[in-house]
């Protein structure tokens, strides 16, 4: 059974940092390509930033470019998602989710795979 537990949520002011984890079993982490979407209040779900199974490409969107960064732990079966220079507008719950074709996909209908998500609160 494939599990994607997401932890690292929290409170933080505007203009602070905050890491997401995103631990996966259950599959072979190492195959996935990995992304983190998220969904705040009254919005549809979009999508932030992904990476390639190994690591070596990412596709964000431009509202985070400079901001977020996402990277991978293959050993530990972990994505992180780091959240710096926090906006009110980043307030969200943050979901991770695997896509078996390896890439980073920007298109939540390629991912597999989801968490049950994290939330996010930036206060201003």
């Amino acid at each position: 059974q494939v599990q994607l537990v997401e932890s690292g949520g929290g409170l933080v002011q505007a203009g602070g940092s905050l890491r997401v984890s995103c631990v996966a079993s259950g599959l072979t982490f190492s195959s996935y390509g990995m992304g983190w979407f998220r969904r705040a209040p009254g919005k549809e779900r979009e999508f932030i930033i992904a990476i390639s199974r190994s690591g070596s490409l990412v596709y964000n969107v431009d509202f985070v470019k400079g901001r977020f960064t996402i990277s991978r732990d293959n050993a530990k079966n972990t994505v992180y998602l780091q959240m710096n220079s926090l906006k009110p507008e980043d307030t969200a719950v943050y979901y991770c989710a695997a896509d078996r074709d390896g890439w980073p996909s920007g298109s939540a209908v390629d991912f597999d795979y989801w968490g049950q998500g994290t939330q996010v609160t930036v206060s201003s």
